[in-house]
């Protein structure tokens, strides 16, 4: 982000709210150009205490002098004249931190003075500002950096960073999860545990972040309010502690005045109730709704109150709420409040909060809220169990996957009959899922099915198909077939499910039981091998969602689901099916059903799932961009929703955009988060891909040889094989890699018995682009007579499949660089040239610039081509050997063809190669290639 930052000059403001990490962000920004004259500045209050001492403040860290502004001109053009002098020409940064301290006259002329900056690409300047208020009007028109909350996967590093790895891992997830991403509050917390409670001995402090802790951190954010802003800020806080986003953190600003003004009158010697002045700026107001700028903020108010005063709060709300008849029918809110506002809830509270959180109507988060205090306070442990479940369902659904786990754990301590136990184990195994081991997972998602089975067969069935997910994430194939048979067990077959002995409710749960029935057939022919058996039930899936669909559009189906979460659940398993088949359309198309109904009020768990079957499904397309899209979005929503194993499939997909669009460093960096969590979680299907993705940049950058190292595990039989649904995806690469080394010839038999079952697996048609990727390895394999009908033919299936410029492009490149070395000149530049294009056309920049080297070592000069290497040891340091073979190897020669040409060992050519390359300080044989074409080098 720094980077970016700073790049082509100008100013920016760097904002967050308090704790975040912005100071951290501009030393980062500042280390990011190490050659940059870097200014570091911290606004003071007292120099800020008259008009432009911020700026004379400014002036002296530049170097300038500060004399009277009427004798140097406006204080803007002193100011731009400062940097500029300061500057000299060279690359320069000034940070400034808290600069919304400044005064009003200095933050008018920095602001006044950014647009003469802007564009000057040596000279930027950072503003850091706090984010618990809006940006200062003198700073409105600047671009915005906004310093994110951390992620899960960051959080979690912090802390391991912090305590030198000795903190337990269920401590470490119970304070990421209370941090909610703050970086302040994480080092804040930690820092107040026993060596016994950073070891896991020994209980956390209850709450972990307390209210000493948060006030604290917001220090004099929460000071200079009058009390009857201090009320309304208490009452705000109190209406929305609930929430868990920050956007929806919000209430109406008439029902917030009108409890604050009861709350006043609570008070001996209350002002009038009108008498509340502005609002405070600790509040953002939209349309007619309030709500806190800083989450940190509103949770240092709530826990800075006494006691008393948070029970007057939820008292007014409730009397407030009341009044105004914002509940309607429908009283949860209401009795929520009333729980709260006082230490002795009268008998039957917990029942009547239990009652209404059944009602579906209500966010999840407050149901969430009702059944955690209706389970707090009631006596019967079965009841107990039973509502600490329902409030972990809702935070799972919510998206709160830590705080539905520890609510299970709570549910653990009381007697619960079988359905509730293994309806506890399937929301323990689907949280699991989402951010944990998926074999612990799969084996509670089993349990779950067996205690279901009787008494709900349609979520014994749910719960199956997720411990398939499971396995199949683990890229068990035998894990998926037993969850896919263990149903047979379940049910004996003297007992078939119908709709009266499956006690299904509705139709729906009808409909939906015979559609995972479906999907379980189509699954267990695939995974058996019978591929023919497997396309008519999976074809079905996808045709009874779609006619669903069309039917609820119409209003057909009648009400809205009742389930909560069996609409994303049905269109995702459709997008599976699809991409199982190879129809990409049809896997968008559910795949963006799934996203519409994850938008619907408690779904947002399956928002991340949803662009993950987007982003597959795009990225088999040969939409390399759209996929990009997808999975940045969908990598939010996980880390929205604590989905740390959905977020390291993002970052998969990601890597893999980023091999044919994306620099090498970006690969690494998506790559190396996936494969982190891969490995903690035991994520072989987000594993596979990551390690294609950096095979894929390696062969773009000239490295086929650590390429085909990489994939080569991964493609041939044995226990280091990779996925079994993802490894032939990767086949054509690691032809291609083994083909460029020689390997294709030295160990023929094993390349060739990769490519034929590639060629089973093609013949299924689940890829549109296989056929013609097949015919591609045919001809790197191929003797010289066929493989240039080979690589023809390969074109014309390309054609077939439509789209796939990424893949076509390949395929030109490859049938380019064989005519090239053939000397069929004149055919090798129309080729590569239509790859170039190609290349161009789906960004992939490293493939272009491969493409670029072979037109100029075929003759043709190329506009915007690579830069030549750097200064360092020319070809004149190379022995006479060195040279015969760097001479082959950048004509296009493979290894192979340079020992066949020169009468060596492919393994002299191997060691020849590799002194080279450390002599000439270059990384790959297009890098060889352009120092070999540089003007004045001798070879």
């Amino acid at each position: 982000m720094s980077g970016q930052t700073t790049h082509g000059g100008g100013v920016r403001v760097v904002t967050g709210e308090p704790g975040c990490g912005r100071t951290a962000f501009l030393a980062r920004a500042a280390r990011a150009y190490p050659a940059a004259y870097v200014v570091g500045v911290r606004a003071d209050p007292v120099a800020s205490a008259v008009p432009l001492g911020g700026l004379r403040a400014l002036l002296r860290a530049l170097g300038a002098p500060v004399g009277p502004w009427t004798a140097s001109g406006p204080p803007w053009t002193v100011l731009v004249d400062a940097l500029r002098t300061a500057s000299g020409g060279r690359q320069m940064l000034v940070c400034v931190d808290d600069a919304h301290l400044w005064d009003v006259p200095t933050r008018t002329v920095v602001g006044r003075t950014a647009g003469h900056l802007r564009g000057e690409g040596p000279l930027s300047v950072l503003l850091s500002v706090s984010g618990h208020r809006p940006v200062d009007r003198e700073f409105a028109a600047l671009p915005v950096v906004r310093v994110d909350p951390l992620s899960p996967d960051e959080a979690a590093t912090l802390l391991d960073e912090a305590t030198d790895g000795a903190l337990d891992r269920a401590v470490r997830d119970d304070l990421v999860d209370a941090a909610e991403g703050n970086p302040a509050l994480l080092r804040g917390m930690v820092r107040r545990l026993s060596p016994a409670q950073i070891r896991g001995h020994r209980r956390l402090p209850a709450p972990p972040a307390d209210a000493d802790l948060l006030t604290g951190l917001a220090g004099h954010f929460l000071t200079g309010f009058t009390p009857a802003q201090e009320d309304l800020l208490l009452t705000v806080s109190a209406a929305v502690r609930d929430a868990h986003d920050t956007q929806d953190a919000r209430i109406a600003l008439t029902l917030a005045r009108r409890a604050a003004e009861q709350l006043r009158g609570t008070a001996p010697g209350a002002q009038p109730a009108h008498s509340f002045g502005p609002l405070p700026e600790l509040l953002v107001r939209t349309d007619a709704e309030v709500g806190f700028h800083s989450d940190l903020l509103r949770r240092a108010v709530y826990a800075g109150a006494r006691p008393e005063r948070r029970r007057a709060a939820h008292r007014a709300l409730a009397r407030a709420i009341q009044e105004t008849g914002s509940t309607g029918s429908t009283p949860l809110p209401v009795l929520l409040h009333r729980a709260r506002s006082t230490a002795a809830p009268r008998p039957g509270t917990a029942t009547a909060l239990a009652a209404a959180a059944d009602d579906r109507t209500h966010p999840r988060n407050l149901r969430c809220a009702a059944y955690t205090h209706a389970a707090d306070l009631t006596d019967d442990g079965t009841r107990r169990a039973q509502w600490y479940t329902a409030a972990a369902e809702q935070a799972l659904h919510a998206g709160r996957t830590h705080r539905a786990l520890r609510l299970l754990d709570r549910a653990r301590d009381s007697a619960a009959p079988t359905a509730l136990r293994g309806r506890a184990e399937l929301i323990r195994g689907t949280a699991v899922r989402y951010d944990g081991p998926v074999d612990e997972a799969g084996a509670s998602l089993l349990l779950a099915a067996r205690l279901l089975a009787e008494s709900s067969p349609h979520k014994s069935e749910s719960a199956l198909l997720a411990a398939v997910d499971a396995a199949w994430t683990a890229g068990d194939a035998q894990g998926c077939l037993h969850a896919l048979t263990t149903t047979d067990t379940l049910r004996p077959a003297a007992h078939p499910p119908t709709p009266a002995s499956a006690q299904a409710p509705d139709a729906r749960n009808r409909t939906g039981l015979s559609r995972d029935l479906g999907y379980r057939a189509g699954l267990r022919a695939l995974l058996e091998g019978k591929f023919a058996q497997a396309a008519g039930p999976l074809r079905r899936l996808i045709v009874d969602a779609e006619a669903a669909q069309a039917a609820d559009t119409a209003g057909a189906a009648g009400a809205a689901d009742a389930t909560g979460t069996d609409e994303p659940d049905t269109a995702l398993h459709a997008a599976a099916a699809a991409l199982l088949l190879g129809d990409l359309a049809a896997a968008r198309r559910a795949a963006a059903r799934a996203l519409a109904a994850a938008g619907t009020p408690g779904t947002a768990a399956a928002r991340a799932r949803a662009r993950e079957y987007l982003a597959y499904a795009e990225l088999r397309a040969g939409r390399h961009a759209l996929a990009r899209t997808h999975a940045e979005e969908g990598l939010r929503a996980a880390h929205r929703t604590g989905q740390r194993n959905t977020a390291a499939h993002h970052h998969a997909v990601l890597a893999l955009a980023a091999s044919i669009e994306g620099t090498p460093e970006e690969v690494a960096a998506h790559a190396d988060t996936a494969l982190a969590t891969a490995r903690r979680h035991g994520l072989v299907q987000a594993a596979t891909l990551a390690q294609w993705a950096i095979a894929r940049a390696d062969l773009a950058g000239g490295r086929p040889r650590e390429a085909a190292d990489r994939l080569g595990p991964l493609v041939r039989p044995g226990p280091r094989r990779g996925h079994f649904a993802v490894w032939m995806l990767a086949v054509p690469c690691f032809v291609e890699a083994a083909a460029s080394t020689g390997r294709a010839d030295d160990g023929v038999t094993e390349v060739t018995d990769v490519v034929e079952e590639f060629a089973r697996w093609a013949g299924f048609g689940a890829d549109p682009q296989a056929p013609a990727q097949l015919t591609r390895c045919r001809a790197l394999l191929a003797p010289a007579d066929r493989a240039d009908t080979l690589y023809r033919r390969a074109l014309d299936l390309h054609d077939t499949a439509g789209g796939g410029d990424f893949e076509r492009a390949r395929t030109e490149l490859l049938h380019g660089k064989w005519l090239r070395r053939r000397r069929r000149l004149s055919e090798a530049r129309d080729r590569l040239g239509a790859a170039l294009v190609g290349f161009e056309r789906c960004g992939a920049r490293l493939w272009a610039d491969q493409t670029r080297a072979e037109l100029r070592a075929g003759g043709v000069a190329q506009s915007g081509a690579g830069r030549a290497p750097g200064p360092g040891p020319g070809l004149d340091a190379l022995t006479p050997q060195q040279l015969r073979i760097t001479r082959c190897v950048a004509e296009g020669a493979t290894n192979r063809e340079v020992a066949l040409t020169l009468s060596l060992s492919t393994r002299t050519v191997d060691y020849h190669l590799r002194k080279v390359f450390a002599t000439l300080g270059v990384r790959s044989r297009i890098e060889l290639a352009r120092m070999v074409e540089k003007p004045g080098q001798k070879a």
